[in-house]
């Protein structure tokens, strides 16, 4: 085998989820990666060298990241010989997502960086630590990417991965009805479809 995909999940997700991917990339190894990170300097951490032991000896790797998973990998990644990237509704921009969700809990940026951490009534610890890395590091991402949106998607506008999908060059390919999490048997037939579609 020459050539690796390399799986990232999302939040509560599992390396094991690399296993749907094997029918689309007949002929090549798919590796899910099993990481713990939890924020993006932890996977600044810990991607890389679990990058390096995954891919060694490939010829070519791509990578398919979901959700936080892409964010971490936009974050940590950047710099690593990545031919292609599929990118199932990523989080592109932190910042905004984070000034939302204190929008959202009614929390000012002064109440924020006074508490450090808040804890929100939808299950979410704002961090203030966050808040200012995310704002300091913002993401650069070079490689030839796909990304995959549903319209429904709670956590990023259309507006914002348009945006995004712009600035770097990215296809970008919209669900009528889809939602952030690709779960129903609809949702990922369209997805294995769209990933056929550039694979």
């Amino acid at each position: 085998m020459n050539r690796a995909i390399v799986y990232i999940h999302g939040r509560g997700g599992s390396s094991k989820e690399a296993a749907h991917y094997r029918s689309i990339f007949k002929g090549c190894d798919v590796i899910g990666l099993d990481y713990t990170a939890q924020s993006p300097w932890e996977a600044e951490r810990e991607f890389p060298s679990l990058f390096d032991s995954a891919c060694r000896g490939y010829k070519s790797v791509e990578i398919i990241a979901n959700s936080i998973g892409a964010f971490f990998v936009m974050c940590a990644l950047p710099d690593k010989e990545i031919e292609k990237a599929y990118l199932i509704s990523p989080v592109v921009d932190m910042e905004k997502l984070i000034t939302e969700m204190m929008a959202w809990a009614n929390v000012t940026e002064d109440e924020l960086y006074k508490q450090k951490e808040i804890q929100t009534d939808f299950g979410e610890v704002l961090s203030w630590e966050y808040l200012c890395y995310v704002k300091e590091h913002p993401v650069v991402w070079t490689i030839p990417t796909h990304i995959l949106y549903g319209e429904r998607d709670n956590l990023t506008s259309y507006e914002t991965i348009s945006n995004f999908a712009n600035r770097i060059n990215a296809t970008l390919t919209v669900m009528e009805n889809g939602e952030h999490w690709f779960h129903t048997e609809e949702q990922m037939e369209f997805l294995d479809n769209w990933m056929r579609r550039f694979a």
